[in-house]
């Protein structure tokens, strides 16, 4: 939908262009600005919406333990494996 804000913009940005009138030359100027303007603002929420998370792919609190519990034992067994340091 906010597409056709954009479209709307550049038929109002054409109509101001083309007019013979100077009082709607700048009807048709600041039309075409409010226009880009709602649809930067679309264009805008429409991406802040798709990034939202789903709240069912969360990790849990006993899913994230178990995932730190994994990390220290590889931690740990890294540790155990380097050879010494001469």
């Amino acid at each position: 939908m906010h597409w056709l804000f954009l479209l709307l913009g550049f038929a109002a940005l054409a109509f101001a262009v083309k007019t013979t009138s100077s009082i709607l030359m700048v009807l048709g100027m600041l039309a075409a600005l409010g226009l880009w303007i709602l649809w930067l603002a679309g264009l805008y929420s429409a991406r802040m919406a798709g990034g939202s998370r789903d709240p069912s792919s969360m990790i849990d609190p006993a899913e994230l333990r178990r995932l730190r519990e994994q990390a220290e034992a590889r931690k740990a067994a890294a540790r155990d494996t380097e050879p010494p340091a001469p």
